[in-house]
């Protein structure tokens, strides 16, 4: 409103989708959209950047996508290489700090190197989590913290009625993230495709028919001003 100052989102999530559709729109190999789309996410952290949003999560790479054909799978995880290679230390001196969103196991020992260096390497201004959801699912993370209650209460060391949201949310991925206010899907598929299942209950939801790699700064000032028109209640009147 005019004269009152907009509060942008503090968290913004984003399933980046149509990498592929993208590439065979223009004749190329489903890997060359997977690498534009790579180079589109370091636009859009400069746009949070400028913008003040402090937190943002992107869906990378899902458990399902293993099942996708090996080429392609090799190429994603290729990607995940180049990019730490070319814009970790850049976004890092802007105040980027990387989280890793996601389960370890089955990663090479190539992208669990990476994810260290990232961890132990991290910027020490954070003007921006940039939270990468990789090798990631909704499910699998919420059965996770299932089973870690579960120990808690079979060693004795919490109660039945202990059991709160609160503790949940403690053993996700997330447990030091502030659930997203806002989670744009590109590439106009209206399903959330098993992410952040536990973190977007009350998430202002947007989808644009634009795919992931022609995704700019124009198209995220669209989602953020349709957000700001909405009216969050979270549940009441």
């Amino acid at each position: 409103m005019k004269g009152q100052e907009i509060k942008q989102p503090s968290h913004i999530a984003i399933i980046m989708d149509g990498n592929g559709r993208w590439a065979k729109a223009r004749g190329l190999p489903r890997t060359e959209g997977h690498r534009v789309g790579a180079e589109r996410v370091r636009d859009i952290v400069y746009a949070c950047l400028e913008m003040g949003v402090k937190n943002l999560t992107i869906y990378a790479f899902s458990k399902e996508n293993w099942k996708r054909p090996r080429r392609e799978v090799s190429g994603i995880m290729g990607l995940a290489r180049f990019f730490f290679k070319r814009f970790f230390d850049e976004l890092k001196k802007e105040g980027v700090f990387f989280v890793h969103l996601g389960d370890t196991e089955g990663l090479s020992p190539g992208i669990l190197k990476i994810i260290r260096n990232m961890e132990e390497n991290n910027a020490a201004e954070r003007k921006l989590y940039l939270s990468i959801a990789f090798n990631y699912s909704g499910r699998s993370e919420i059965t996770q913290a299932v089973r870690e209650i579960a120990s808690l209460v079979e060693r004795g060391d919490i109660e039945v009625g202990d059991i709160t949201q609160e503790l949940v949310s403690e053993h996700l991925y997330s447990a030091d993230l502030p659930d997203p206010d806002l989670l744009i899907r590109t590439g106009g598929e209206h399903r959330v495709s098993n992410f952040l299942l536990w973190q977007i209950a009350y998430s202002e939801l947007w989808v644009t028919d634009t795919l992931w790699p022609d995704f700019s700064k124009q198209t995220l000032l669209e989602a953020i001003d349709e957000y700001h028109r909405r009216e969050r209640r979270f549940g009441g009147l």
